[in-house]
């Protein structure tokens, strides 16, 4: 039995290695694009348009289960790019890996944030954060969940609000 295991479990491994290694063998593993050798995690899946304005991605890095109540993903926001007012039950953290963008709480003036910026969001507060009008930007988000919730969303930042944010 033991035997067995230790034998599917090397197929596996090779399986998953074989894809990586082809890959790295083809004569167009030297012509990479920039995001592919520059970003830490790829772009991802888009986000939908009902709250997210403009073209915003989504790489899923770690589920909430057993060990974790938290979701982590990393969020590429295209120039432009941002979400909508929201709120977060038990907090956020944004770790920002990548360009520079902004992020406002209700009522507070808009703070640019760029990469290596840490955002530590409480629980509750209304709030949106995204790209600036001509940078893209990356962040990974931690979002703690209450129960199933670990986001409600809220109504779109309107372009008033986003172009005084641009404009400081």
């Amino acid at each position: 039995m033991k035997r067995n295991l230790k034998s599917i479990t090397y197929s596996l491994l090779i399986a998953a290695l074989l894809p990586v290694a082809a890959f790295s063998q083809t004569k167009n593993s030297t012509k990479m694009t920039n995001e592919q050798t520059t970003a830490l995690f790829p772009k991802g899946d888009k986000l939908p348009d009902s709250y997210f304005t403009g073209n915003a991605y989504l790489k899923p890095l770690l589920a909430k289960d057993k060990n974790n109540d938290f979701a982590m993903g990393s969020v590429t926001f295209e120039p432009n790019a941002r979400t909508i007012w929201h709120t977060h039950p038990r907090g956020q953290v944004l770790i920002v890996t990548e360009g520079a963008g902004f992020y406002q709480e209700k009522g507070k003036p808009a703070r640019a944030i760029k990469k290596g910026d840490v955002v530590n969001i409480p629980e509750n507060v209304e709030h949106w954060h995204g790209a600036g009008a001509t940078t893209s930007m990356t962040h990974i988000a931690i979002t703690n969940y209450e129960g199933d919730t670990n986001v409600i969303w809220l109504t779109p930042v309107s372009q008033e609000e986003y172009s005084a944010a641009n404009n400081k």
